[in-house]
């Protein structure tokens, strides 16, 4: 089993930053990859960026450019830098590991863009 703990939303104005992050405990050897994904209300869940443990990463077209996935695998832990944000990126977001052929989530985080 892998436990996944997201800290860091909140709310925000327009064109500001935040930083996301998502510790890992448990059985986290050999995780594959992690990412972020965000759910909106009504909306489905989506990608918005992976990374995998080799360092490559992913992202969705509506947010390349102005958020960033890094990883420290010596504090097991996942970041998402988030900049120029926009209301439409007001969702919850999820942390997601996958350990094949198991995925796991994080609780969620709320983050809310607005003036």
């Amino acid at each position: 089993q892998v436990q996944l703990v997201e800290s860091g939303g909140g709310l925000v104005q327009p064109g500001g930053s935040l930083r996301l992050s998502c510790a890992a405990s448990g059985s986290i050897f050999s995780i594959n990859r992690m990412g972020w994904y965000r759910q909106a209300p009504g909306k489905q869940r989506e990608l918005v960026a992976t990374i995998t443990r080799g360092g490559s990463t992913n992202y969705a077209d509506s947010v390349k450019g102005r958020f960033t996935i890094s990883r420290n695998n010596d504090k097991n832990t996942v970041y998402l830098q988030m900049n120029s944000l926009k209301p439409e990126d007001t969702a919850v977001y999820y942390c997601n590991a996958v350990k094949y052929p198991d995925g796991y989530w994080g609780q969620g985080t709320q983050v809310t863009v607005s003036s």
